[in-house]
């Protein structure tokens, strides 16, 4: 069945004229002149076919059509604040879904969801581990976080400096060579090991099977843990950026979970 038109502010006008029987109080609730609620009344009585108010002696008076139509329409506006309350309270959820590659969530992203969760209670996290593109809606995503050079068609921040840096196992251990993965390919068979991601390239740095050349945001831990150390300079590679189509990027617990994940 096709719904009527529902001129919303109009009936959010009258009720609120209705209440104080004074367009000047009105205005007032309404933070507009009375000259605008007298329009928005007038507008509503054309288009209604009926008068909503008389002008008496003693002040402005309902007509039995306003109230017969004003209980409903005060029931209506209460409905819809609970569904706006509702709405809102599902922005909040602690229901957090995010896509992330699996290198980055085993060596960064893991220990901040865990210290995010410890501060705010009821948190709960499923973690897709892609390194693909995915359609947010259809995977019912509220953030991704992606190896590239910007967030495309979506709202996004860099995570840290888009560098990359080459790591070797603390104290200078292990074998000089250098170490393969996707994001950083060795050409003409020099790496003495090939693996499937960075963090995997992290590990065999530390267990001294060659020198890694990674996202410095993955190592970082290694390095502060005192597995890895750097060796060389770093040099410009694609960073990492959390990044949601613009409706999700607005939602209150995206906003907060970006907050944490770029917390220090």
């Amino acid at each position: 069945m096709k719904r009527t038109h529902l001129p919303l502010n109009g009936l959010r006008v009258f009720d609120a004229a209705a209440r104080h029987l004074s367009f000047t109080r009105a205005a007032d609730e309404l933070a507009v002149t009375p000259a605008a609620v007298g329009q928005q009344i007038r507008a509503l009585e054309d288009m209604l076919g009926v008068i909503l108010f008389r002008r008496t002696p003693r002040g402005l008076e309902l007509t039995p059509e306003a109230e017969a139509g004003l209980p409903a329409l005060r029931s209506a506006f209460l409905d819809l604040e609970e569904s706006v309350r509702a709405i809102q309270a599902g922005q909040s959820s602690h229901h957090l879904t995010i896509a992330a590659p699996r290198d980055l969530t085993g060596k960064w992203l893991s220990a901040r969801l865990a210290r995010y969760a410890a501060e705010t209670q009821d948190l709960q996290f499923l973690l897709v581990a892609t390194d693909e593109a995915l359609d947010f809606t259809e995977a019912n995503l509220d953030l991704a976080i992606r190896l590239g050079d910007g967030p495309g068609e979506n709202e996004g921040i860099a995570l840290g400096a888009p560098h990359f840096i080459t790591v070797q196992a603390a104290g200078g251990q292990g074998v000089d060579a250098p170490i393969a993965w996707p994001g950083c390919p060795i050409e003409d068979g020099r790496a003495i090991m090939r693996v499937a991601d960075a963090g995997l390239a992290i590990e065999a740095a530390a267990n001294g099977f060659g020198r890694a050349c990674v996202p410095e945001l993955l190592a970082r831990a290694d390095i502060a843990a005192g597995r890895v150390v750097q060796v060389g300079d770093e040099r410009a590679a694609p960073g990492y950026w959390l990044l949601a189509p613009l409706p999700q990027w607005r939602q209150k617990k995206v906003k907060a979970l970006v907050a944490a994940l770029l917390g220090d």
